[in-house]
C-alpha cells in the first residue's frame, strides 16, 4: 500500500487528496448517488477505475450529457441480454446511445413484433432488478475474435478498429483505435458471468442504477447504415434519471404525435405523398397550397421591401456547371445521378447558387450595383436515402427561398449584420420567436476547400455578426459548408423542439471559381464576396414546422380558411353568404356551411378543421344586421354588428396575431 495523490475537479474548484493504491472512482465519490462515471484527464472512465497518482478526476452525473449516455448505453446493453436469453439465435450488431435514448441492431429471422417488445422489457426489468455487475476487461484482438466466434457482426467490428470505417454509425461504440474491451455482465452474488458484449463503455456499476426506460418501437435497419448491407432489426428505446422524467419525456412524445405534420397535413386535407409519385415528393392540396402561397407572398414582398431582385432558373443543368461550382465531386453523394441527352451527363440541380453565379457573369457588373441581392423560389432535388426520408421536413424535392448576396469585402461585415437581423424578424412575424445560434467552422479535414486566411476572414466576421444579435452563440466545429462557415438559426418551437432555421454562409471559392469580377470605383477588376442565404431552409420544411408548432391551428393570417360562417337553419344562409361575399372582397378567406348538417355538427367540423373564427347568425343576427363570434376555444361573442365583425377579421389577419 503507498499513497497516492490526486486531484478532484469540480467545475473552477480543485481540492487535493491523498488515497491509498487500490483506491477506485467509486471510493472517491462515495455517497454521491448521482455520479455514475469519472473523467480522468478529460477521458471517460467506469467508477471501478483505479486511480493513479497525479491523476485529475472529475465526477459525471447521471443528468450530464455524458452520464445520460452512460444510462442509455448500459441499457442498451441490458436489452441486448434480454433479447439473446428470449431469443438465443439472435445475433448482435450495434447498440449506442443517442438522443433521448438508445438501440440496438439485431440479426433475426423474423421482425420483432410489439408483443415481443413488451416481453423483452418484462425481462429487461428483471435483469435491472439482479443488479448484475458490468465488469470491464481488455482484450487482445484474437482473444476477441476466439470469444465472440458466434457474433459475425462483432468480428466484422473487430476488423475494422482503428479504421475511418469504425465509425459508421454507431460502430465507435464498439471499437476504437487502442485495444479492444469486453464488458461481462456478472451475477451480482456469485460473480458468474451472465451475458458478455464487445464495448469501449464506459457504463453504470450495475444494472439497478438504471432508474427508468422504456422501449419505444422496432424498425428494419441496414448493418452499418448501408442499402449494400443486410437488413437488420433495430428496437428503440429510452432511458432517463427519474421515473417522473421519463414520464415527461413520453408525454412529450405523445404531444408531438399528435402535432405531427404528416398526420395533420392529411387530417387538414393540406398535402400528400403518394406512393406512385415517389418518397420525398410532396403534392400540396388546395388548403395546403393557401398556406404556402401567403407564406411566399409574405416573404416575398418583405424582400421586395428590403431590396432583393427576384430571379428564376431551370430545374435541371449540363453537369459541367456543377463541376465548376465544386458541388461535384464534394456533393455528388446527395445529388441525383446524371441523365444522359445528346451525349452529354445533365443533373437535376441540388442547389441554386450556380446558376445565380451565372446571373452575375452574364454581364459586366459595376461597384454601383453592390451589394446585389437575387432571390429565387428554387426547386431542388436531393438524393435522400429512404431512411432518413420524413414527411416535408427531409424531402427529395422541395423549394428554397435561396438568396445569394454579391458585396465587396468591406461591405461585408454591414451586409451580415443587416442580413441576421431580416432573417430573425422576419422568422418571427411567423411566430418563432426562441432562437440561439451555431457558427460551423472547418477543422483539419480534407473536405473544405480554400486559405486558411480567407477561412478565418469568413468566420471572424461570422462571429461578430452573430454576437451582435446579444443571442446564445454555440459553436460546431467542422459543420461547415465546404466553400464556407456559416451560421444557423435554430428556433425552438411551441413544446421545446429545437429545428434549424434560416443558414447564413460566407462564401470566398466560387466567386473564384466562376471568375466573378466588378469593376471597383478605382476602375479596377476585383472579386465579390457570396452570401448564401436560405431563409425558411426550405417551403415545405417550414411548412412542417409551422404546421407542427401550431398543431394545425394556424394563426388567422396563415390559417387556409380564416372563418366558416354558420347558419343556425337554412333561412339564415343567404345572409351569411352577403356577409362572406363582403368579407371576400376585403381579401379575407371566408366559407359559408350550407350543408344539411345540424348546426351543432357544423361547429364540431369547423373545429376540427382548426378555422380561426366561426360566424354564426340566426334570426335575431338578422334583425339586427349583426352575427355572433364562436372562437377556437368555444368562447363566443353575440350581436357585434356586421361592419365590427368584418372590421375585427382584418384587424387580426393584419397584424398576424394568434388568437
Amino acid at each position: 500500500m503507498s499513497d497516492v495523490r490526486v486531484t478532484i475537479q469540480r467545475d473552477s474548484e480543485r481540492e487535493e487528496r491523498v488515497v491509498t493504491t487500490g483506491t477506485t472512482a467509486a471510493d472517491l465519490f462515495q455517497g454521491e448517488r448521482s455520479v455514475v462515471a469519472a473523467r480522468v484527464a478529460g477521458e471517460l472512465k467506469d467508477l471501478a477505475y483505479e486511480l493513479a497518482d497525479g491523476d485529475v478526476v472529475e465526477s459525471v452525473e447521471i443528468t450530464s450529457e455524458d452520464g445520460l449516455n452512460i444510462l442509455r448505453h448500459s441499457t442498451a446493453h441490458v436489452m441486448a441480454q434480454a433479447v439473446q436469453e428470449l431469443f438465443p439465435e439472435a445475433k448482435l450488431g450495434i447498440g449506442p446511445p443517442i438522443k433521448d435514448g438508445f438501440y440496438y441492431d439485431f440479426d433475426v429471422e423474423t421482425p420483432f413484433h410489439p408483443d415481443d417488445l413488451k416481453r423483452i422489457e418484462k425481462k429487461m426489468q428483471e435483469i435491472q432488478k439482479r443488479g448484475q455487475k458490468f465488469a470491464r476487461r481488455a482484450v487482445s484482438d484474437d482473444a476477441a475474435r476466439e470469444e465472440l466466434a458466434n457474433e459475425p457482426y462483432k468480428l466484422e467490428l473487430i476488423g475494422l478498429k482503428g479504421s475511418a470505417a469504425d465509425a459508421a454509425e454507431g460502430a465507435s461504440a464498439e471499437v476504437g483505435a487502442g485495444q479492444l474491451t469486453i464488458y461481462d455482465n456478472l451475477d451480482a452474488k456469485t460473480g458468474e458471468l451472465c451475458w458478455k458484449d464487445l464495448c469501449r463503455g464506459p457504463h453504470l456499476p450495475s444494472t439497478r442504477a438504471i432508474p427508468a426506460f422504456k422501449l419505444m418501437r422496432s424498425a428494419a435497419a441496414y448493418w452499418r447504415g448501408s442499402e449494400k448491407n443486410k437488413q437488420l432489426q433495430r428496437i428503440y428505446g429510452t432511458a432517463w434519471p427519474t421515473k417522473d422524467e421519463l414520464k415527461a419525456y413520453l408525454e412529450f412524445l405523445a404531444e408531438a404525435e399528435k402535432r405531427d405534420h404528416r398526420k395533420l397535413g392529411a387530417e387538414l386535407d393540406l398535402f400528400s405523398i403518394p406512393e406512385v409519385l415517389g418518397s420525398g415528393l410532396a403534392v400540396f392540396h388546395p388548403k395546403g397550397g393557401v398556406v404556402r402561397k401567403v407564406m411566399e407572398d409574405y416573404a416575398r414582398k418583405r424582400h421586395e421591401e428590403s431590396g432583393y431582385e427576384f430571379v428564376n432558373t431551370p430545374h435541371i443543368s449540363k453537369q459541367k456547371l456543377f463541376e465548376i461550382s465544386g458541388h461535384l465531386p464534394s456533393y455528388s453523394d446527395a445529388m441525383f445521378p446524371p441523365v444522359q441527352f445528346e451525349g452529354q451527363d445533365y443533373r437535376l440541380k441540388a442547389m441554386n447558387c450556380p446558376m445565380h453565379n451565372l446571373i452575375f457573369q452574364a454581364r459586366g457588373r459595376s461597384y454601383r450595383e453592390l451589394p446585389l441581392r437575387l432571390f429565387e423560389f428554387g426547386t431542388v432535388y436531393r438524393y435522400e436515402k429512404s431512411g432518413v426520408v420524413h414527411g416535408l421536413t427531409r424531402a427529395r424535392g422541395f423549394t428554397q427561398d435561396d438568396s445569394h448576396i454579391y458585396c465587396a469585402k468591406e461591405q461585408m461585415h454591414e451586409e451580415l449584420d443587416s442580413l441576421l437581423t431580416f432573417v430573425l424578424d422576419l422568422l418571427r412575424d411567423y411566430g418563432l420567436s426562441d432562437f440561439y445560434l451555431e457558427l460551423s467552422t472547418r477543422d483539419e479535414s480534407d473536405k473544405f476547400i480554400g486559405e486558411d486566411e480567407e477561412w478565418a476572414e469568413a468566420t471572424e466576421t461570422l462571429r461578430q455578426a452573430a454576437e451582435k444579435q446579444g443571442l446564445e452563440l454555440v459553436l460546431d466545429p467542422g459543420g461547415a459548408a465546404y466553400y464556407g462557415p456559416k451560421i444557423s438559426v435554430q428556433a425552438k418551437d411551441a413544446i421545446g423542439r429545437t429545428w434549424q432555421m434560416s443558414t447564413i454562409q460566407v462564401d470566398f471559392q466560387q466567386p473564384k471559381r466562376f471568375e466573378l469580377e466588378y469593376t471597383a470605383a478605382d476602375g479596377t477588376k476585383q472579386r465579390p464576396v457570396m452570401i448564401h442565404r436560405a431563409l425558411f431552409g426550405s417551403i415545405e420544411r417550414f411548412f412542417a414546422v409551422l404546421l407542427e408548432h401550431y398543431a394545425g391551428a394556424f394563426p388567422a393570417w396563415l390559417a387556409p380558411v380564416q372563418a366558416t360562417c354558420i347558419p343556425i337553419g337554412d333561412a339564415h344562409v343567404p345572409y351569411l353568404e352577403e356577409f362572406a361575399a363582403e368579407a371576400k372582397a376585403k381579401g379575407l378567406r371566408v366559407e359559408v356551411d350550407s350543408s344539411s348538417d345540424r348546426m351543432q355538427k357544423k361547429i364540431r367540423n369547423a373545429q376540427k378543421a382548426k378555422v380561426p373564427f366561426m360566424i354564426l347568425a340566426g334570426d335575431e343576427d338578422m334583425a339586427a344586421g349583426a352575427v355572433s363570434f364562436r372562437y377556437r376555444d368555444g368562447s363566443q361573442e353575440n350581436g357585434i354588428p356586421k361592419d365590427e365583425a368584418l372590421a375585427k377579421l382584418l384587424d387580426v389577419v393584419e397584424r398576424r396575431v394568434q388568437v
